[in-house]
């Protein structure tokens, strides 16, 4: 909650011609200045994007797929990692860092976002197409409907700031109710795809748009089981055209051609600086392989290994996917213990293209049309729909070279395969939790997962995988309830 209150930061413009990755360097301007130009207020929306690609890089696998049946991490009983380790095991305590880091980066992103929508509306701006208002604006609304996503779908309900704030005032905002949230989020992207519906002349590649703003709508319909609202929405997605499926499911994840026409939205990574970069094949690669993943043998990784595939992943997998290789690879050599044998990892993202150190620039997606096709046929099978909904799940399966016909199944047993369909496709998506818990699934899945942990390794701690119901929340940072006395979350 602090960074309601902070001092806003946006970023720099080192030349007009460059595009919008290069814009996003940061630097400080004072959030007392006065925007008069297109230019700022576009420097404005650009700084809503950065703590998105901040915690991304950093926090937000940790919390929705490192903490899933999709992943682990390579010695269970390496100390010095706890930050991580332990909310792999369900350790849960509201002082872990990753939960406040998490939090702050959310609320400086909101806080951004507030800004930019209050500064909309000032006289005297100078604006080549009102167009480009228009992108700002949806791109403000967008982003902060994103933030708050993540966070209640992590913390349930989270103070709810939908304006600046002055410093004297943060403390007494307390945590809004989870409906509440939801509402906010619902108003703020039907406004985003409204204004973006406007400004379709000034889209440009990475930047949040119409077609987006649509997509994530029908996630949280889909999240709050609002499935008569969802299908309409996800409906209109697919009938606009604007994106289809990449033929190669491998070309999704190629960082030399990024930003295919199935992305929708992606958070965008650049190997030309390490603010810019991400590092995600430094921090899941075995440690133990020193150069041989990274194609970097200069870069000490012994701090990585995390984001490890799991068995559970390994056999959700079916006998000719394709997608099999292209998110899961093996390296031979010794593992933590010293004996040598094929250690799987995470091959979604790459080693750097030419940055000689470990800046990565693979972009991390977000929303995917395959994404829309999936959530789409949930929502047909929810209402009893199945035989309409299993020609969407059988072009995603099309593509992975699962050409069988779908044939026989009743609206539970698509269920099933619709679960399965979203965990291969999208694992290390952060997507994986997130389902789980939508789905009322969470805590059966993750119960069995830990028993198959914990027989097939050694724990540093005793209480790992003890998971009960209120472990589906995170608890609220423990600076939040100390300092702004917010309500912490039950079991904590």
């Amino acid at each position: 909650m602090r960074y309601l209150v902070a001092t806003f930061i946006i970023l720099t413009l080192s030349g007009c011609n460059k595009n919008f990755l290069e814009l996003y360097p940061q630097a400080t301007l004072n959030e007392g200045n006065f925007y008069k130009t297109e230019v700022e207020y576009i420097l404005l929306a650009n700084g809503c994007y950065v703590p998105m690609r901040d915690y991304e890089k950093t926090y937000h696998w940790v919390l929705a797929e490192l903490i899933s049946d999709n992943a682990s991490f390579q010695n269970n009983t390496r100390i010095g990692e706890a930050a991580r380790g332990v909310i792999d095991q369900f350790i849960l305590v509201s002082d872990n860092a990753t939960y406040s880091n998490f939090w702050n980066l959310s609320y400086n992103g909101i806080t951004r976002c507030n800004k930019l929508l209050s500064e909309l509306d000032r006289p005297n701006v100078s604006w080549s197409k009102m167009s480009f208002k228009d992108r700002c604006a949806g791109e403000a609304l967008f982003l902060r409907a994103l933030y708050y996503f993540n966070l209640v779908r992590q913390f349930g309900g989270v103070p709810l700031v939908l304006s600046p704030i002055a410093s004297l005032d943060a403390v007494n905002v307390k945590r809004s109710s989870e409906q509440q949230v939801y509402d906010a989020i619902i108003s703020d992207l039907k406004e985003a795809a409204s204004h973006f519906a406007k400004a379709a002349d000034v889209a440009e590649v990475g930047r949040a748009n119409e077609t987006a703003a649509l997509a994530l709508l029908g996630k949280v319909y889909l999240t709050r089981n609002d499935y008569s609202n969802a299908e309409p929405i996800l409906k209109s997605v697919i009938t606009a055209g604007k994106y289809s499926l990449q033929a190669n499911y491998a070309d999704l994840f190629n960082p030399a051609s990024k930003d295919t026409k199935e992305t929708i939205f992606a958070i965008q990574y650049s190997e030309n600086s390490a603010e810019l970069a991400q590092r995600f094949i430094f921090l899941f690669a075995p440690h133990t392989s020193a150069g041989a993943v990274t194609k970097r043998p200069n870069i000490n990784i012994i701090s990585a290994g995390w984001n490890q595939p799991t068995q559970d992943l390994i056999n959700a997998f079916e006998a000719g996917d394709k997608r099999k290789d292209v998110s899961i690879a093996y390296w031979t050599g010794a593992d933590w213990d010293g004996v040598v044998r094929p250690i799987p990892y995470c091959n979604k993202y790459k080693a750097p293209l030419n940055a000689p150190d470990d800046r990565a620039g693979d972009n991390l997606p977000v929303l995917r049309y395959s994404d829309v096709l999936l959530m789409y046929a949930e929502v047909l099978n929810e209402q009893g729909r199945s035989a309409e909904a299993i020609t969407y799940v059988q072009q995603v399966r099309n593509r992975a070279g699962l050409t069988n016909p779908l044939t026989g199944l009743d609206k539970t047993a698509l269920q099933t395969l619709i679960a399965k369909e979203r965990q291969v496709e999208f694992c290390f998506e952060n997507q994986r939790w997130y389902d789980l818990k939508r789905t009322g699934k969470a805590l059966d899945v993750m119960t069995a997962h830990g028993k198959r942990e914990k027989a097939s390794k050694n724990f540093l701690y005793p209480e790992s995988y003890s998971l009960t119901a209120n472990k589906l929340v995170a608890p609220i940072p423990v600076l939040e309830v100390s300092v702004n006395k917010l309500d912490q979350n039950p079991g904590y």
